[in-house]
């Protein structure tokens, strides 16, 4: 939405401008008149998510757990493609810490973590992270990424490990081991 001064105060301004003459008065009349469109167009609010960009060449699953007031919340899935990122939690963050468990869905593997929440194979959003058994939820172990504070955070899964800007770079899981085969 671009605001505009009123038809009235339009023509106070273009009566000035004739009064005052001079082109100065004219380049400030049309600044006046062209300010609070401009101003509405450049104000875009800064993004501050919660993000994941997966830099390996798998295809992962994420889940995220975090502080909801004085309630511990866990929710996934997100699916994130190889070399891609996606946001998980919009807006400014609330916490300082964020807990993330994530799953190579093509070379098996996770990262994860010993902060345990609930978790389970579908969509969830879990509420808690006592008893996750006996409410029917699997026990998983979460990586803690530390926030310092930021309003936003970019969690990046690397497949070497290497350090980020604004983010937790950790090192891509080797696959489970073969079977051996037994004669």
């Amino acid at each position: 939405m671009i605001f505009a001064p009123s038809s009235s105060t339009r023509s106070h301004l273009a009566a000035f401008a004739r009064r005052a003459g001079g082109r100065a008065c004219r380049v400030a009349l049309a600044a006046a008149l062209l300010a609070p469109g401009l101003a509405m167009l450049g104000a875009s609010p800064a993004a501050a998510d919660f993000r994941l960009c997966n830099r390996t060449n798998s295809r992962v699953g994420i889940a995220v757990g975090y502080k909801d007031g004085d309630t511990w919340s866990s929710e996934g899935w997100w699916n994130v493609a190889a070399n891609s990122c996606e946001t998980l939690l919009r807006g400014d963050l609330v916490a300082r810490f964020y807990y993330v468990y994530a799953v190579d869905y093509d070379l098996g593997g996770e990262w994860a973590g010993k902060a345990y929440m609930c978790t389970r194979e579908k969509e969830f959003t879990i509420r808690g992270i006592q008893d996750c058994l006996a409410r029917g939820f699997d026990r998983t172990g979460f990586f803690e990424v530390d926030t310092q504070e930021q309003k936003s955070w970019t969690v990046q899964l690397t497949e070497q490990g290497q350090a980020s800007a604004n983010g937790t770079a950790l090192p891509h899981p080797p696959p489970p081991p073969a079977p051996r085969k037994t004669n």
